[in-house]
């Protein structure tokens, strides 16, 4: 369910607007290591899960971008591990986009368990075409983030 949250501390504070979406999985034996604990590379495709979840909810799918040519690498990421995430657990994958993005999207990401906060984390991507040259992104990518950031909805 992806959706803008207006962020406003007090009166005389500038609203703050972020994307976020939330996306669930439930742990996956493959996913773990022998004691059932899962391993350390298994939450990038997590992100990646969130990530391609709240492009869609906000009319922006990563394979219709594909297909008219634009990729999103991932040119940055970065985890920080707090509590194990164990076989069968039901997660919750948070994805929020805080900053309208011009050249570089900036995504963070929370797993939890329930509300217990299990991994933190960071990735950093950048349109290129399909001969892998930086481009810019797609005309209707731009004013569909110009109009989620500036609070205005279809």
């Amino acid at each position: 369910m992806g959706h803008n949250q207006l962020t406003n501390a007090g009166s005389l504070a500038p609203k703050f607007i972020m994307i976020q979406s939330r996306a669930q999985i439930t742990v996956r034996y493959a996913e773990t290591d022998m004691m059932g604990v899962v391993y350390h590379g298994s939450y990038l495709p997590w992100f990646e899960v969130g990530r391609t979840t709240l492009l869609k909810e906000n009319g922006l799918s990563y394979r219709d971008l594909e297909a008219a040519g634009y990729l999103l690498p991932v040119l940055e990421v970065s985890v920080k591990y707090l509590k194990p995430a164990r076989y069968d657990d039901v997660l919750t994958i948070v994805t929020t986009l805080a900053e309208k993005p011009i050249l570089r999207i900036q995504l963070s990401y929370e797993v939890r368990r329930d509300d217990e906060l299990l991994v933190t984390g960071q990735t950093s991507h950048a349109f290129i075409d399909r001969e892998g040259r930086p481009v810019r992104p797609p005309a209707n990518f731009t004013a569909r983030m110009n109009e989620l950031f500036s609070g205005r909805q279809p």
